[in-house]
């Protein structure tokens, strides 16, 4: 990813300086102008989602949203760890409220806590339901469309909340049609492995 920017950047660059090369320096400065207080405008947003995460986490109220998930999180993602589905509730508070760079570090963590348990299955939904980005609130698209300048940044709610909803059904139901198929080629391979070991004995013996 960051060649790809660095290619884009260098190609745009040079495109700028071959047809007005006197625009290049002042365009390159107002983009690092807008860039910085952008980031200003995220820092402010994650600092406050941030620091409501971590009330939420000292207060044991993620541990209460754990256990209030934990029939559907059992199911989804066919794990009982308490450790791993802890993780699991902290990465999906994080992206309801649209702060996907706060989800990483639970995410990372349940990911390396469910390999340690041997659960490529979990692992493969958990992905899965991160690529599908469904979020209750966009934090991060209002605060860049605020930052933009939108007359109203939250006119996004709907679209984002619905197509969020189908990309996290469609996810859902293709890691469970995929890992339902392996298992069902699994099963069909032992058996007949089974099925063979028999005559493989009774050629053994005539031999």
């Amino acid at each position: 990813m960051n060649v790809l920017f660095v290619a884009v950047f260098c190609a745009a660059g040079a495109a700028v300086a071959m047809t007005d090369p006197a625009a290049f320096l002042p365009a390159l400065l107002r983009g690092g102008e807008k860039a910085a207080g952008l980031c200003l405008s995220l820092a402010a947003v994650y600092a406050v989602w941030l620091g409501f995460l971590r009330v939420a986490e000292d207060a044991g109220l993620l541990s209460l949203l754990s256990r209030g998930l934990r029939p559907l999180t059992r199911r989804l993602f066919g794990t009982d760890d308490e450790q791993a589905l802890g993780h699991i509730a902290v990465n999906f508070s994080a992206n309801l409220l649209g702060m996907g760079g706060a989800a990483t570090p639970a995410g990372v963590a349940a990911m390396r806590r469910l390999g340690e348990r041997g659960t490529p299955y979990a692992r493969a939904m958990l992905f899965a339901v991160n690529c599908a980005g469904f979020q209750l609130l966009p934090a991060t698209v209002v605060a860049l469309r605020a930052q933009a300048g939108a007359q109203d940044a939250y006119s996004v709610f709907w679209p984002v909340f619905l197509a969020g909803l189908c990309a996290l059904a469609a996810n859902v139901l293709l890691v469970w049609l995929a890992y339902g198929l392996r298992a069902r080629l699994a099963r069909r391979g032992r058996a007949g492995a089974e099925a063979s070991r028999p005559q493989a004995s009774r050629g053994g013996g005539g031999a």
